[in-house]
């Protein structure tokens, strides 16, 4: 912009670099746009400095473009980027004043594999925040003493086994009623929406944890499914979020009433500690010892200045002016008895008159049929109530009995565990010759030795 000596500027200003990129830096700020920008990419010329932060390029068939994640926002990774790793990125676009160069400030990023599932992840989020699901007002508290706990999720897993550990160990007196769910899958939303649904219908729980063990995006997806989300919403009964590690953040996790980091922390944050409360006890006990040996003591001393009180020691005094108090309200009482008998007496003679000039007797006999009227119809509606309730009560006694697994088992079906039952086995690849097996019926279990294999279709 030098022009030489004497040049005049146009509008007489001339601007130094830092004036010029602050500007073209608060123009690139301000617009909607580049404020949060999804971009697709390639890393490359990846460095992770020892501060923390990332420095890297993103590149396509067609151009590249630098970018900075600073180490706040990469500690929220779920995966440790490395050089070509093909990725989904968020953030905005700004300057670089020193260099006067445009870069990229990366605040989120995911593998691009999964990017269309983190889309719809974001905007769905965005869908039930607008909507309120999100409010701490909705929330529900956890209650304190629960007088049961419902646990919705699979069976099988590791979470399962972990919440029944921990909840027994902490509180061993509370009851757990396990719904099974399928936690992974197409099938995996409505399984769990079901068991919200049924739980809240049978109202036996006081709070409900849903959850499972960690996984990848897709094997947490049901927990980022709509319909799950607004179940728990629309659920009565208070709802702990404990889907996979403390890193992992579902749909779920917002719209439940509390999130744990892990299933085992959901079932600390569900009960309290047995321990724990027979020391608040003892405690307490001894504040309401220690209380009531001070209120003792006080009345203890009450007791003794009554004692030296002149009532006690000179008492036929005193004795003697409430006999002559006695004397005067004796008077005061003979006097208003007589008048108010008088009064008495008149108004009974005016009742009786009234009495006379109206005869009850029709009317006794009205209410009298009426009364046993109403008390027939009282007697059939019981009779109709009753009747309905054996009839649905008989019902749901039929349904319970057909969802029962031991009902599949009675029809000839089996399980077949591994030697030590700690897995099912569904294939002949998670077998070999020689190997012990059990076989779990309706009526006990059969340990097995494997002599041979055939596979589906052979001969």
């Amino acid at each position: 912009m030098d022009r030489g000596a004497g040049t005049q500027t146009p509008d007489n200003r001339v601007y130094t670099i830092k004036q010029i990129n602050r500007y073209i830096k608060m123009r690139l700020e301000s617009d909607d746009v580049l404020k949060s920008v999804w971009i697709r990419g390639e890393i490359s010329n990846f460095k992770y400095h020892s501060s923390g932060h990332m420095y890297f390029t993103l590149k396509d068939e067609e151009g590249r473009l630098k970018c900075v994640m600073f180490s706040s926002a990469n500690q929220r990774l779920s995966f440790m980027p490395r050089e070509g790793t093909r990725v989904l990125a968020n953030g905005s676009i700004s300057v670089y004043e020193r260099d006067g160069a445009y870069q990229f400030y990366v605040s989120e990023m995911q593998p691009d594999g999964i990017g269309n599932l983190y889309l719809a992840y974001e905007q769905l989020k965005k869908k039930l925040e607008s909507e309120g699901l999100f409010a701490d007002t909705r929330k529900k508290p956890i209650p304190r003493y629960p007088r049961a706990v419902g646990v919705i999720t699979s069976p099988t897993g590791a979470a399962v086994r972990d919440i029944l550990i921990t909840l027994q160990r902490r509180s061993p007196a509370t009851p757990i009623v396990l719904y099974p769910a399928a936690v992974q899958g197409v099938h995996a939303a409505p399984t769990i929406v079901q068991a919200i649904e049924t739980m809240n219908r049978l109202q036996e729980v006081d709070v409900l944890i849903v959850g499972r063990g960690g996984g990848s995006l897709e094997e947490l997806w049901a927990f980022n499914e709509e319909a799950v989300a607004r179940a728990i919403a629309a659920s009565h009964i208070p709802v702990i979020s404990a889907v996979g590690h403390e890193t992992d953040f579902t749909i779920a996790d917002f719209v439940a009433d509390m999130r744990a980091a892990t299933p085992t922390a959901a079932a600390e944050l569900c009960v309290p500690h047995h321990l724990e409360l027979k020391q608040q006890l003892s405690y307490h006990q001894q504040r309401l010892y220690r209380a009531l040996r001070t209120h003792i003591q006080s009345k203890q001393e009450i007791l003794d200045r009554l004692r030296r009180s002149p009532y006690f020691v000179h008492p036929r005094r005193f004795l003697l002016e409430s006999a002559e108090r006695l004397d005067r309200l004796t008077q005061q009482l003979q006097y208003k008895l007589t008048s108010y008998t008088g009064k008495v007496r008149e108004r009974k003679l005016q009742l009786e008159h009234r009495l006379t000039s109206h005869n009850p007797r029709e009317r006794i006999t009205y209410m009298k049929r009426d009364l046993q009227t109403k008390e027939r119809q009282l007697y059939q509606a019981i009779q109709i109530k009753n009747r309905q309730s054996r009839q649905q009560f008989a019902s749901l006694i039929k349904q319970l009995d057909a969802l029962s697994p031991l009902k599949v088992m009675e029809r000839g079906y089996s399980v077949v565990y591994d030697e030590q039952q700690s897995a099912v086995i569904h294939s002949i690849s998670q077998v070999q010759l020689g190997d012990i097996v059990k076989i779990r019926l309706t009526d006990g279990r059969l340990n097995c030795q494997v002599w041979s294999m055939e596979g589906e279709g052979e001969e």
